[in-house]
């Protein structure tokens, strides 16, 4: 048995090597034969690498690394990685996050965490907050994400809007607030946001083209309910 397990070992940390390797499909062999032998030691450099990672299968995998290893070794690394400089190592630790879904990774997300300067930052913290938010302050999460309608491209829209109807029906009050402000950006999206909500298949697309025709004419969307 000491065999095995020392061979094991050799494995895991020849591994680790290997997650440097020039070639994505060796780095992801690595984060897998890592993944599959946990030991508390490999989360820092598991950690490191996601900061630094260019592939995304590479990335994906070595987040399911992390989440084979014990959660009192990988949050406190991941808290602290919340906080880097670097914005995909704030990225991945907050999908990091969301993957493991334990409710003790909710300091990391902060008012400023959620509007993040860099899109995919603020998209991570927002599908992180959702998976994370106790119970009793959806309403407040809700209001937060609120004040980030209307910003970015469509994937980043489309993140906002998901993260949003996931909490349900406690986002209503600061949708229909920001469906009546100045910003025709925010309210179109806020009103696309209300459509999905009602009507999850309704798709996103089909939603943020019926909400730009409502504010073209100054509606509310609510007319005729």
């Amino acid at each position: 048995m000491v065999a095995v397990a020392t061979g094991q070992g050799a494995g895991a940390i020849e591994a680790l090597r290997g997650l440097e390797d020039e070639r994505p499909a060796v780095r992801l062999r690595a984060a897998l034969v890592v993944g599959s032998t946990p030991e508390a030691r490999f989360v820092r450099k598991l950690v490191e690498r996601c900061a630094v990672e260019s592939d995304f299968f590479v990335r994906d995998m070595l987040t399911w690394a992390l989440t084979r290893h014990p959660v009192s070794v990988t949050l406190p690394e991941l808290l602290r990685e919340v906080g880097s400089e670097r914005a995909q190592a704030r990225s991945q630790a907050l999908h990091t996050l969301s993957k493991i879904g334990d409710r003790r990774g909710w300091p990391a997300i902060t008012r400023a965490i959620l509007s993040d300067a860099d899109d995919e930052v603020a998209r991570s913290a927002w599908r992180a907050a959702v998976v994370l938010v106790p119970d009793g302050e959806e309403s407040e999460l809700a209001s937060m994400l609120a004040t980030q309608l209307g910003r970015g491209e469509r994937e980043t829209q489309l993140s906002l809007s998901r993260a949003l109807v996931a909490l349900g029906e406690v986002v209503e009050p600061a949708l229909r607030v920001a469906a009546v402000g100045p910003d025709p950006r925010v309210r179109t999206h806020a009103l696309a946001t209300e459509r999905l909500l009602r009507d999850p298949d309704a798709g996103f697309e089909f939603a943020i083209e019926e909400a730009k025709r409502v504010v073209a004419l100054g509606g509310s969307g609510r007319e005729g309910q």
